[in-house]
């Protein structure tokens, strides 16, 4: 009862203070309701960042992943830190200087409104089957596990895991159809405090468990008894292979943090350059941390379920089983609010980010060119309900999957590449034109569901068919053989990426705009860049450098 009393009374905190502080925002404008009227300071920025990218499929299934590999999965944590300093110092000074909403905007003006609508509407594609369900599901199964929600309600599992989907939905619908950038941003900063507080008290308990009431002989007992769970680097058969880092997770990380509308929508509504670089780069110092919370649990759990002191049965169980052991009854309450505050974040900064697609990019531009700005926010509200209800609908068949984060990742690259690809040259070059843009988005998506959805399946397929009537029988081996069979989904994305790149070239070579791209600057706010900024991002880079290398 107490834990619940807790976790309601967080929870309606944080909706409070997201009212308070929202109603003096004009929210039938343009730049009030999708940028927050472009007032959004460095720690609201970097609240909301951690808190739209940290989310229960990140939590629990990199845990998961450390519990099965160790240490070498923070890869997806700590190079996101690099990607954020390029984003502060080389990309959001453009993006401020353009006046943009939205990423596509600026498609628009480099090749034409055609490329700007099929990107809108490709990242929407991508939002609506893949992203917002993952996050409804994942978060569902987190909440209903912690609370007991069928034991409580008296039904079966896959009624408490409908009634969770659509209860976190409308909840985050609320947040982001009705209160707009400004009241998910706020709403972010305050459980990002909690989820800090919360996610690392975790770890803490965990370790002291260990150490016996001390967490630095905690520590020494994990690298002592299971140092391979301290290695960086890892081998081929590793879920991140050392040599992806140079190659497509580089670029997947540069997508996400750099062009991914429901992330860098929060730095485009900056006050200024200065305070959107700083929480740009206070959110990359963050992440840096971000193992301690994503990826330290999952290695105490395997520890303790090897020593007898955890039942785990599998990966993705770990953390759920770790925080019932190790969290006092009495904070329960507090952490499953946090958690909850953590999947609504995901969930209505997506959605958010759906209606600035579709009200600006399709509506405003293809079904009512002479709608007002209040008219094209209203019909922004209403795509919102119905792009949540469709996402509420998908989620609970989700439940087949063997794992939730490397389902996500993988096929994130059907929008991912293709979309980093067109805005890469758009940048770089200047006369290549529209038509090759065009080519670029539909070569990238189907190449990449051609290799990862019939190439890769048939050749994993035959090899393994091939090792069983070489009698092979072995696990291990087995693993490996499937692994080995082809290229890893990142190696393939960079591939891809460069190809995608050469033939955009070669378009742009033989058939050349008439008249050179010249980027138009049309600032709403100061884009004076902030002092430290070059010293700062130097700086986490060769703390990330160094991390690796302590852990090689």
């Amino acid at each position: 009862m107490i834990g619940i009393i807790s976790f309601v009374g967080f929870t309606a905190l944080v909706a409070i203070i997201s009212y308070l502080a929202t109603r003096s925002t004009d929210e039938t404008s343009s730049d009030g309701y999708f940028l927050g009227g472009r007032s959004l300071t460095a720690g609201v920025i970097a609240g909301s960042l951690l808190l739209t990218n940290l989310s229960t499929e990140q939590i629990v299934g990199l845990n998961g992943s450390a519990y099965s590999e160790g240490i070498l999965v923070m890869a997806w944590e700590t190079l996101a830190a690099i990607a954020m300093v390029v984003t502060a110092l080389y990309l959001l000074p453009r993006y401020l200087k353009s006046g943009l909403i939205t990423i596509p905007q600026f498609l628009s003006r480099r090749f034409d409104t055609t490329t700007k609508t099929l990107t809108s509407a490709l990242f929407l594609t991508g939002y609506v089957v893949v992203l917002l369900p993952t996050i409804l599901y994942s978060g569902s199964l987190a909440i209903s596990g912690m609370f007991n929600v069928p034991e409580l309600l008296g039904v079966s599992d896959q009624t408490a895991l409908w009634i969770c989907v659509w209860g976190i939905g409308i909840i985050g619908s609320i947040y982001a159809v009705f209160g707009g950038l400004k009241a998910v941003a706020v709403s972010d900063t305050i459980n990002a405090i909690g989820l800090l507080i919360g996610g690392l008290l975790i770890p803490v308990f965990g370790l002291l468990i260990v150490g016996d009431g001390s967490i630095s002989e905690g520590i020494t007992t994990l690298q002592t008894n299971i140092p391979e769970k301290f290695n960086s680097i890892g081998g081929k058969t590793a879920s991140v292979p050392f040599a992806t880092i140079f190659t497509g997770m580089m670029l997947v990380q540069l997508f996400y943090w750099g062009t991914n509308q429901q992330i860098i929508q929060r730095a485009l509504g900056a006050k200024n350059l200065k305070e959107g670089q700083k929480g740009l780069l206070l959110g990359s110092f963050i992440k840096i941390l971000g193992p301690l919370i994503v990826v330290l649990p999952g290695i105490i759990a395997f520890y303790m379920h090897k020593n007898g002191m955890l039942d785990v049965s599998a990966p993705d169980q770990a953390y759920g089983e770790l925080v019932k052991k190790v969290l006092p009854t009495g904070l329960i309450g507090f952490f499953a609010a946090v958690l909850f505050g953590a999947i609504l974040s995901s969930f209505n900064s997506v959605l958010n980010s759906s209606v600035t697609l579709f009200g600006i990019d399709i509506y405003k531009e293809h079904i009512n060119k002479d709608a007002d700005e209040k008219t094209t926010v209203k019909y922004g509200k209403l795509f919102g309900i119905v792009l949540a209800i469709g996402a509420m609908i998908i989620a609970p068949f989700l439940s087949d999957l063997d794992s939730i984060f490397s389902y996500l990742q993988r096929v994130n690259g059907i929008y991912s590449i293709p979309i980093l690809t067109i805005i890469f040259v758009g940048f770089v070059t200047k006369k290549v034109p529209a038509i090759a843009a065009k080519i670029g988005l539909l070569s990238g998506s189907i190449l990449y569901i051609i290799s990862e959805f019939v190439i890769r399946p048939n050749r994993v397929s035959n090899a393994l068919e091939e090792a069983a009537a070489n009698g092979i029988t072995s696990t291990e081996r087995l693993y490996e053989i499937e692994v080995g069979a082809y290229p890893h989904f990142l190696h393939v994305m960079a591939i891809l990426f460069l190809l995608n790149v050469i033939i955009m070239l070669i378009i742009g070579y033989f058939k050349p705009r008439e008249e050179a791209y010249v980027q138009k600057f049309t600032q709403e706010v100061d884009i004076t860049p902030w002092k430290h900024a070059k010293i700062s991002g130097i700086l986490i880079t060769i703390i990330v450098v160094a991390v690796y290398v302590y852990y090689s």
